[in-house]
């Protein structure tokens, strides 16, 4: 029997399972990653107008949302797919999902394809803590994270390892989401304080985080909850419908968002009238845009996730990716690029 014809090099572009992003994490150290990470992100925002800028291509139902994240800089494009199901943990499976792809724009062939489950809460923690990097009042040490599933440690570790944050406060409605994230942080070098509340958790905390995961309009930070001189990194509120914050907070507040055209229809300004001002987190980091104004102020970062943020994520894998990782053979290669009939023909098994 002949053999079958074999993907060529052309053909196999790497892989990147979540064993594999697990081990990569590990290799580099998460406080590093999260690190390097929060620097090339403030890298890419210091070019934004190099990228081409969208908001998400999003597919909404009663119960979540499916999205498709896509940018490029001319160079490279990226695009990730995620997913965001509350009720999807009643059933034993993940809130958010994703897996993504990044190509070379000259031919349009992929580099890399990749987990990024992992990967998106990396990125999230790390625009989370430059956010808090050019807004926090200085000096902050002490930190609320209000909803403490499967992105608080991430949250918590980027702004220690970021921002120099010194202690957690934590509170979520499910004790036992509370329970694990206190369990997950200990021996991380952080304080952690379990609190009975949202309100007590923001007592004496400079950052506060919020990063609950119902699909609905709620109030989780109330007006009297907040005095001067804090800075909120609300990042739960992504879609239509779903937000964290009391409007007269938004009204207290200096509001800075990632791309406007997608926060307003996503991000806690979907409250508020249209001509709301924001500023944009890339002139503040540019100096463009003031950011903190005095010690007094409160700052909003209304974080919903941004294409750009996995652009650099991606790049960031892609620079971990050594020889020996997983090829899949996704590229049809045949010999001649004009006979891809021909190389169909040639892959027959030959009858019996």
């Amino acid at each position: 029997m002949r053999d079958l014809p074999q993907p060529s090099a052309q053909a196999l572009v790497p892989f990147i399972s979540v064993a594999d992003m697990m081990a990569i994490i590990h290799r580099v150290g998460l406080e590093a990653a999260l690190r390097d990470l929060t620097d090339r992100i403030e890298a890419d925002f210091r070019r934004w107008a190099t990228f081409d800028k969208t908001a998400r291509v999003a597919s909404h139902s009663d119960i979540g949302v499916i999205e498709l994240m896509p940018t490029s800089d001319g160079s490279r494009y990226a695009f990730k797919y995620v997913n965001g199901h509350p009720a999807n943990t009643r059933a034993g499976l993940q809130t958010v999902t994703a897996f993504g792809v990044l190509s070379q724009v000259a031919t349009g062939y992929p580099l890399m394809f990749a987990e990024m489950t992992m990967l998106t809460a990396l990125r999230t923690a790390a625009t989370s803590a430059l956010a808090a990097r050019h807004l926090a009042p200085k000096g902050a040490r002490v930190m609320a994270l209000i909803g403490n599933g499967a992105q608080a440690e991430f949250q918590a570790l980027a702004l220690k390892a970021v921002c120099g944050i010194d202690t957690v406060r934590l509170y979520d409605v499910d004790p036992a989401a509370t329970e694990k994230c206190a369990r997950n942080l200990e021996g991380s070098g952080l304080t952690v304080v379990p609190c009975p509340s949202a309100e007590a958790a923001t007592l004496g905390a400079q950052i506060i985080t919020t990063c609950t995961a119902d699909k609905r309009n709620a109030t989780v930070l109330h007006d009297n909850m907040i005095g001067e001189g804090v800075h909120i990194n609300a990042i739960g509120g992504d879609c239509p419908g779903k937000t964290e914050l009391a409007p007269a907070l938004l009204d207290r507040a200096q509001t800075f968002v990632e791309f406007e055209p997608q926060t307003r229809v996503e991000g806690e300004i979907q409250q508020m009238p249209a001509d709301y001002p924001v500023a944009a987190l890339w002139q503040v980091i540019t100096g463009a845009v003031e950011g903190r104004r005095d010690a007094g102020q409160i700052t909003l970062f209304d974080g919903v996730g941004f294409a750009i943020e996995d652009f650099t994520a991606l790049n960031w894998l892609y620079d971990q990716v050594h020889a020996g990782s997983q090829m899949l053979d996704v590229i049809a290669d045949p010999d001649d690029p004009r006979d891809l009939y021909g190389m169909l023909m040639r892959a027959q098994r030959p009858k019996a």
